[in-house]
Parts: structure tokens; sequence; C-alpha cells
């Protein structure tokens, strides 16, 4: 017994290099996990946070009736430690300066904003700053625009109604100043408590009142719990993922965290199986061993138990000390890349998946192949024997995919993605089947001698089952690296696509039908061409099939364009950020018929054929559904929930006409003179909105480059480990080699020859697989177009070569280095 404890005793098991080979997967595994479980929720919180600016807070309430919301409202918000404000929203004339102005004044307590920060200048010639507060009372700040337009100074009183106050600065941008077309006036900020004086708001006025809410995720949503039940149709809880402008792109971007994250799981889970089997292989004449000194098979099943709980704590902790300052780092580097403080905060929820990762990559992949050391015979100690059959492997193989795919089902919660993986390495093992039968037979025909290639082809076929095993783990790490690289390449080329340089960053609105071509002919002589123009007409959907909307829709859904009349319009061609994706669009000369946004349709649950019936001005019109299709929100040009045929119901209808363009920052003078020459046409900018846009895309962009960092990393772990599993095998064989005469070159030759092609057939694979993984996801996730990605598909079949062809250097450094007969008595 005493020999048996000897055997298994721990300072043993630390000197044995496949023991360390399975702690460092293990430990890997954790630290990879749990550093992007960590920055992706660190990165998610600084994304929202930044996002909510959006807001100037993390939640708004509208109350859109012209009544404001009981007190009571507040005061649960505020015992519930959540931080409120408020704001007035209405338009009205402003005097000074000797002229009127139509204005939207927003009127902002002392608490706005409660995220974020206002852009203002003091001094139409001085530097710009950011404030954390509105102005005071008895104060106003004004676009600049309108400085110019009324002819006033900095310290000049502006007449709001019945009150006079004092124009002390210039707003060059608000965090909320959101894309609204209700907006279309110049901006006028003023202090709450000075509205009752102005006289403007009287009973029947159009005036919109928000309240701003702060806080924590969970104290708002129970919160919201609450409010729910009192909300009547004209409310609007509102938060930042709710608005068209932005939501998508922070939802694509967690999505691909989300992505990045699941990657890490399968390479770690993919690493530790590789180590721990070849572990479970080195043990088994230790087992022989035990069986002779009289160990049963249930001692040894629970001296290996043993084994794998201290492995765990130890890959766990060890894990958490390399993620840990790594996490603080990636804080670090997201704080210089944002310029401004990023709080670091420690989420212990993020390390779940870390931890999960580490129990089931020990009982899942390390435990299956040591519980069968148990039935080893105890006279393998005295004579040779073969190894495991594929056969005995196979359940363990089973119980790994269904272990691998539940972590990432556990992690990602996505089942598009568990599928699209899925299905990406069924595609990759058919392939390799293929190919390993065809690689068999090709190299069973090649003969020895001492060229290197055909030493480098002997070496695959005398190790076929190690090579197939080897490929079908390196085209695996492959596919997930290239899988989340061309993720990487198609969501930024999206991004920026629809957010290029000169995309259209001012609107004109109320453009009188005679007054089109003038407007035309306006920007084009300032070298300034205008976009499509679209006629724009105000209505309400009212009825469904002949029943009242309201009453055809389900009392659980809370659809705002129901609440409030909708820019309705005509056209005959689809633009070409839309896409038809239920019924046919409009053929020339046809008179009837309604083309629907897909996701307003899905919410009214409208299919082609039903009939809709809009409420304009004291006319009604019915048309019947033609065509349902996708509107590209975040295009910033103009879009609309529903479209007419030209010569369809809107025809007779008074119109008038919208349209964008590009404006670049210093032909901004021009819009003064455009509002004098066509002074009934609103002027909507929103290159604040658009560069606010691009910096966050920036920071993703940043994010997602950390990331794709940390899972190549894992990658090259993964690779290392693999090309470990068969070292003593190929340094035997190097020896022997040497032992006969051969040459250092030729070994050299031979071995990086056998690695270079063992990497390049995995490449090939890998790619491929990547491809199809993420023609799937491009679909399901991420809502984008596919094509191939040959800057990609090229290189790394020839990235993968040499860098296996490089480890496979890496292990001959003993053969070359020790004197053969010592490095075999070494392996012995």
């Amino acid at each position: 017994m005493a020999a048996a404890k000897k055997l298994m005793s721990v300072r043993r098991d630390w000197r044995e290099r496949d023991v360390r080979v399975v702690l460092a997967a293990l430990i890997i595994a954790v630290a990879t996990v749990a550093t992007i479980a960590l920055f992706a929720s660190q990165l998610q919180r600084t994304l929202v946070s930044s996002a909510s600016s959006f807001l100037a807070a993390d939640r708004q309430l509208e109350a859109e009736n012209g009544r404001e919301v009981p007190p009571g409202w507040l005061e649960e918000a505020e015992s519930r430690g959540i931080a409120t404000g408020r704001m007035v929203e209405f338009s009205t004339m402003v005097f000074g300066g000797g002229g009127f102005q139509l204005v939207s004044v927003k009127a902002v307590s002392n608490e706005y904003p409660l995220r974020g920060q206002i852009e203002v200048q003091q001094d139409p010639e001085g530097p710009r700053g950011m404030v954390g507060e509105g102005p005071g009372p008895g104060e106003v700040w004004i676009n600049p625009r309108l400085l110019r337009l009324l002819d006033l100074a900095i310290g000049d009183s502006l007449e709001v109604g019945n009150r006079n106050l004092t124009v002390s600065g210039l707003l060059i941008r608000e965090p909320d100043g959101g894309f609204r077309l209700s907006s279309l006036a110049p901006r006028v900020m003023m202090h709450v408590d000075d509205v009752g004086s102005t006289g403007v708001i009287q009973e029947g006025s159009r005036v919109e009142y928000v309240y701003l809410f702060a806080g924590d995720d969970t104290a708002l949503e129970g919160y919201y719990a609450w409010l729910k039940p009192r909300l009547e149709p004209s409310h609007e809880w509102e938060g930042v993922r709710d608005g068209e402008t932005f939501s998508r792109s922070l939802e694509r971007a967690e999505r691909f965290l989300l992505l990045g994250g699941s990657l890490a799981v399968l390479l770690a889970a993919v690493a530790v199986a590789v180590a721990s089997r070849q572990y479970a292989l080195s043990q088994r004449d230790t087992v022989a061993l035990l069986k002779t000194l009289g160990v049963s098979s249930g001692g040894i099943g629970k001296l290996y138990l043993r084994r794998l709980a201290l492995w765990g704590i130890t890959g766990v902790v060890g894990g958490l000390l390399v993620a840990l300052p790594l996490f603080w780092l990636l804080t670090r580097l997201l704080s210089d890349v944002l310029e401004r403080p990023v709080a670091f905060y420690l989420d212990p929820s993020a390390l779940a998946p870390a931890l999960l990762t580490a129990l089931v990559s020990l009982f899942a992949f390390a435990y299956p192949p040591i519980r069968r050391l148990r039935h080893v015979p105890a006279m393998r100690v005295l004579r040779s024997q073969p190894g495991e059959t594929g056969r005995e492997a196979l359940p363990d193989m089973v119980i790994a995919v269904l272990a691998v795919f539940g972590l990432v089902w556990a992690y990602a919660g996505e089942l598009a993605l568990v599928v699209s993986l899925l299905g990406g390495l069924v595609l990759l093992l058919g392939a390799l089947g293929l190919l390993g039968g065809l690689l068999v037979a090709t190299l069973k025909k090649v003969k020895g001698g001492g060229n290197s290639w055909r030493l480098a082809l002997v070496g695959l076929y005398r190790h076929r089952r190690a090579s197939l095993s080897q490929m079908a783990v390196f085209a695996m790490t492959l596919m997930l690296a290239a899988t989340l690289i061309l993720v990487r390449t198609s969501l930024l080329n999206d991004w920026q696509a629809q957010l290029p340089e000169d995309a259209p960053n001012h609107f004109l609105i109320n453009i009188a039908p005679d007054a089109v071509d003038e407007v035309g002919a306006f920007w084009q002589e300032r070298g300034q061409p205008l976009d499509k123009l679209y006629p724009m007409v105000r209505g309400r959907l009212t009825e469904l099939n002949g029943q009242p909307v309201k009453e055809a829709v389900s009392k659980d859904q809370r659809i705002g364009a129901l609440n409030r009349e909708l820019n309705l319009t005509w056209m005959s061609s689809l633009p070409e950020d839309n896409e038809v994706v239920q019924g046919q669009w409009f053929e020339p000369g046809q008179r009837e018929g309604v083309s629907v946004e897909s996701e307003l349709a899905e919410r009214l649950g409208l299919k082609p054929g039903d009939k809709l019936t809009f409420t304009i001005g004291s006319s009604k019109v019915t048309e019947p559904v033609t065509s349902i299709r996708t509107v590209q929100w975040d295009s910033m040009k103009p879009n609309f929930y529903m479209a007419f045929p030209p010569e369809g119901g809107l025809t007779e209808m008074p119109a008038t006409w919208i349209t964008s363009f590009y404006l670049p920052s210093e032909k901004k003078t021009a819009l003064n003179e455009f509002s004098r020459q066509f002074p009934t046409i609103s002027v909507l900018e929103i290159d604040n909105i658009i560069e606010r846009i691009q910096q966050i895309v920036l920071q993703v962009t940043q994010a997602i480059e950390a990331i794709l960092a940390l899972i190549l990393a894992a990658a090259l772990v993964v690779m290392a480990a693999v090309v470990s599993a068969t070292l003593r095998d190929r340094q035997r064989e190097g020896a022997l080699l040497r032992t006969l005469g051969g040459r250092q070159s030729l070994l050299v030759r031979s071995t990086m020859l056998e690695f270079a092609l063992l990497g390049g057939f995995a490449g090939v694979l890998g790619v491929v697989a990547a491809e199809a993984a993420v023609w799937a996801l491009q679909f399901r996730m991420f809502e984008g177009s596919f094509s191939w990605h040959w800057q990609v598909v090229l290189p790394v079949p020839l990235i993968s070569a040499v860098v296996l062809a490089l480890f496979g250097r890496w292990q001959l450094r003993p053969v070359l280095n020790v004197s053969p007969m010592l490095l075999l008595r070494r392996l012995e």
C-alpha cells in the first residue's frame, strides 16, 4: 500500500509533464473565459452608460397627452433609490433683435442631465465646453443658428411669451438630442421653473412632459413593474435599446461579444479535452501497477476523482489569478481608448461561465478517459498491449459534443449561435472523414527513403490516427478563430457602410410641392446635391380589417405607432436599403396597396392581403397590404412605416416633401441663407447624432480587437497543446533516426514539412467550415448579407501551415540538443 500511495502522491503528480499540461490547459481555460466574460460585462456597462446619454438618463417616461404625471410616480421612484429629473418640450414663437422665429423649447430641471453632459459655448468665437447641468432660472441657451437668424449677441434678451430671458450661452449639443422629426425648429433651452411665467402653455397646447430616471437596472425594472399597470396609451417608457438610431448597433455589438465568449468556451474545452486524454493514456501503466499491488477498481476511481477535484481547485484559483490582472489591464486600455476614466467594476456573475467551464471541462472531458482506466488489466504491466480503440472513445466524443454545446447554450442563450457552430463542425467533420480516407489511401503508396518529402509523407501515414485527430482539432480551432475574424470583418464593414463619412447629416422638411425644384437648385449651386425627395402625408392608422386597430391588437402590446400620427409616403421604386420579405413591390401603374415596415407588421400581426384604414384629416383611406419590407432605420435617410404607390390612395392628399443631404461643417453658413430664402422649410441638423454614433462604433471596434486578440491567443495555446500530445513518440523517432545516421537538416525539414501539410489541410477545412458558420450567423444573429471573404480564406491555410511547421521545429529541440542515447533513456 505504501508503494501505491507513492505512485499516486501529489508531489509525483506535479512532476509529470502530462499533469502540467492538463493544469495549464485548465488554467488557460478559466483565465480566458473569465477575462472575456468580465471584460464583456465591463464593456457592456460602458457602452450602455455611454449610450444612455442619448436619453440623458437610463430610462425616459414620455407623456404625450399634454398632462403631467401624478407626483406619486416620481416619489415612488425616489423611494427605490432612483434619481429623477424632468423636462417640458414645446414649440413657440420667440422675439429678439427685432424679429420673430419659431423655436423648439426644452425646459429642464436642475437634475438634467442624469447621464452625459451638455456641450455649450460662452461666446461665438470662444472654446466649447462640457457642463453637467442646464441654464439657471432667468437664463436661456440658444442654437448658434438662431443667434444669426435674430441677430442676437450673448447677454441680449430673448422674449419667450410673457417672459424676457437672458441669452447666457450657445447650445452646441444636448446629450439626448435625438433624431425626431417633431423637433424641426432651432433649439432653445431654458429652466423648467420659468415655464409658468411665460404663459405659453395653455389648456389644449401641444406640449410633451418627459421624466428622466437613472439608477440600478434591478431597481429600474422593479419600478417599471410597479408603473406599467398605471400607464396610459399616451405614456411611453423608453430605454436606450428602444431607440431605432442606436439600439441595432448596440445589439449587434453585444451579440459579437457573446460570440467571442462562446468561442472562448469552445477553445478552452478543446484544450482541456486534448490534454486530459493524453494524460489518461499515459496513466495506463500506472493503473496496471496499482492493480498488481492490490488496489481495487473502485479505489482507483476514487483516487483519480480526488485528483480531478484538486486539479479543479488549482485550475480555478490559478485561472482567476491570471484573469483578474489581465481584466484590470484591459479596463485601463479601454479607458485610454475612450479618453475618459472607466470605473473598474468586478461583476461576480461574469465569473460563473468560467467556473462552469472548469467544472464541465473536468468532468465531461477529463473524467471519461480517466474513468476507463479502472478497466486496464493488470497484465499490461508485464506485456505491451495496444491502446484504446476508437469504439471505446466513441461515448466520450458524444459526451464531449453534448457538453460543449450545452456550455455554449448556457453561456450565450442563443439557439441560432449553437446551431450555426454545430452545423459548421458537422460540415468540418464530414469533410475531414472524406479527406482522411483519401489521405490514407494516397499515403499508403508512398515508400520510405532519404528524401525529406518522403519522410514527411511516411510520417503522416505512420501516425495516421494521431494525424487525423490533430487535423480535426487544428481545423476546429482555425474554424472558431476564423469565424470570429470573419464576423468581425463583416460587422465593421456593415457599420462603416451604414455611416460613411458623407452620410446625410441634415434633413429638409415641410418643402412645398412648388418649391421642390427651387430647393434642389439652391443646394446644387453650392455643390451639395440633395438625396432623393419623398412626399409626406400625416395620417393615423385607425382600422385593421374593418375593426378598430386598438381592439384588433392584443392589449399586452404597447405599440407607439398606434398612439400618434405616422408619416405616410408614396414611392415608385424600392429604396436601396429596403428589402421586400413578403408580397410584391408595386407594379408600374398600380393604384392600390400599401407596403408596411416588417417590425411593425410583425407586432400588428399583419400579412399580405390584410386591409388597413388610415384617417388623414377628415378623410379615410383603406388599402390592402401588398408587401412587407425591412427598413434600415440607422441609415440617416428618410424612412417610412407605410409606403403607397405613386397613383394610389395618397395622391390627392395635401403633402409636403422631405429629403436629406450631407453638408460639411465649413458650409454651415449656407443654412442661414437657405432659411431666409425659404422661411417655411424646416431644417433638422443631425450631424451631432452621427458623431455620437460614430464614437460608439469606435468604442465597439476597439473592444472587438481586444477580444479577437484574446481568442487568437487561446487558439495558439490549443494548437500547442495538441502538438505536444504526440511529443514523446516523435522525439523517440527523431532520436532513432539520429542514431541510424540521419542528418539534423533532414530531420528538421521532414518534421516541418509533415506539420506544414497538417496545417495546410486543417486551414482549408477550417476556413470552409467557418464560411458556413458565418453564413448562418450573418443571417440569423447579425441580420446582414453574406459574401465570400477571400482576404481571409486564402491566407489562413498558409499561416496555419507556417505556424504548425514552427511548432514541429519546436518539438525537435531535445532531439537536436541532447545525445540520442540519453534522450531514449529519458523517454523510456
